[in-house]
């Protein structure tokens, strides 16, 4: 492993999901931030001033004095940044990322847009780890390379059905109570969700069935073959702040205990844990007791060690029903649902070689 910190680059650093970006490379043991970008009325501010109520406490005064640079190919090639981490809507992120692929940049990104393209990987680092070797598939046609997380209730819901894929899995329907903070800074009217439920949200439940299949799904010749499991999935919004809860009814193909299958969560874990990652959580399922859990309010920030808070998975009233087992999942949005899921990335593919700058 290469000791030197790689300098890395910030595409939308003001949003909610872009301050987690900074919160985690800020003194990152593999990483220099060396560069942020955000929309024109940010340019040219400090960091601090311009993400005002979310910055974190802690902050370091050079991250909170750094200036906000322009969000074009050309101001990043000017950092000298090699690794851009993105957090852009999709309707931005989407032609300036091939740009940054083709100029050699390796791009690791939290957007959509590219999510569903046979030759960007679309990874959660414990469950399809060698998904990355698509990265060599892009080098062939690329001088850079752009790696994919998941839509943030899909990153949570694929931890748990890769713990449970060696019973078999036959489907599974997912309804999901999604916090506000997924929507970004001004993504819902307050008018329209205080004291209630929005039982709809465009496009999100194609997006969480579609891109579940390809993480659980095999990599063979350079190509992607989807789970054929059964999805059904049901999404709403709710009047929560941070953390995505998840009512998930399962179907296996083998007729398991209920603690089988609790044995199961618990004892997962994957590449990220045996190579003791720095965003890793140690256990990245944590199977809770009461019939009242997992919580937002109690459990979004689950996870250890204190890097890692807010990247495990929190599972809780797992009921046996005949064939099917129930359970509520609880996923971090903006952090193992986001920005985390984006860094661990990162993380596990410097450690597996990809980043190494003699193979630009």
């Amino acid at each position: 492993m290469n000791n030197k910190k790689m300098k890395v680059a910030l595409l939308g650093c003001t949003g909610t999901v872009g301050v987690q970006f900074a919160r985690l490379l800020e003194d990152h043991p593999y990483f220099q931030l060396v560069a942020l970008t955000a929309s024109g009325r940010s340019v040219g501010k400090p960091f601090g001033e311009a993400v005002g109520s979310l910055a974190w406490a802690g902050m370091s005064d050079a991250l909170r004095a750094m200036p906000i640079g322009e969000c074009t190919a050309d101001w990043i090639g000017s950092s000298d940044a090699r690794i851009v981490f993105s957090a852009l809507p999709a309707s931005i992120a989407g032609d300036l990322e091939l740009e940054l692929r083709d100029r050699g940049c390796l791009v690791f990104s939290n957007a959509s847009s590219h999510r569903m393209d046979p030759q960007v990987p679309l990874v959660i680092s414990e469950v399809n780890a060698s998904h990355l070797t698509l990265i060599h598939e892009q080098r062939l046609r690329f001088a850079g390379s752009i790696v994919a997380n998941p839509n943030c209730s899909a990153a949570g819901l694929v931890i748990v059905l890769k713990a449970l894929l060696r019973f078999g899995l036959r489907g599974a329907t997912v309804t999901t109570l999604q916090a506000l903070s997924g929507a970004g800074k001004r993504g819902v009217a307050a008018l329209d969700i205080m004291g209630n439920v929005i039982p709809y949200i465009p496009e999100e439940e194609d997006k969480i069935a579609c891109e579940t299949k390809r993480m659980l799904g095999c990599l063979a010749h350079g190509r992607i073959a989807d789970h054929d499991a059964g999805l059904f999935v049901s999404c709403s919004r709710i009047p929560v702040r941070d953390g995505h809860l998840q009512s998930l009814v399962v179907e296996l193909e083998e007729d398991v205990s209920r603690d089988t299958f609790v044995r199961a969560l618990e004892g997962f874990s994957a590449e990220p844990q045996q190579l003791e990652l720095p965003t890793a959580p140690t256990a990245p399922i944590i199977v809770l007791p009461g019939d009242d859990r997992p919580q937002p309010l109690l459990d979004a920030r689950a996870g250890e060690p204190h890097r890692a808070r807010g990247m495990a998975v929190s599972v809780g009233r797992i009921r046996k029903l005949g064939e099917r087992f129930a359970l509520f999942l609880l996923v971090h949005n903006t952090v193992r649902g986001a920005a985390g899921a984006s860094v661990l990335n990162a993380e596990l593919a410097f450690r597996m070689g990809y980043l190494d700058e003699g193979d630009r």
